[in-house]
């Protein structure tokens, strides 16, 4: 039998591995902003800080 190789390279397992956290982080993050402001508050803080980087 041969041996197959893995999908992402061991070089590639930790950048993943940060990306992965980093993004689970944020959507944590946005959906404890939701839960204490509500959503109406919570879309005009994106709307305003959308608008500010445009």
């Amino acid at each position: 039998m041969t041996a197959q190789t893995p999908i992402a390279p061991v070089s590639m397992a930790r950048p993943l591995a940060v990306l992965g956290a980093a993004a689970g982080l944020l959507t944590v993050a946005a959906l404890g902003l939701w839960a204490w402001y509500g959503t109406t508050v919570f879309f005009e803080m994106l709307r305003a800080g959308f608008a500010a980087c445009f």
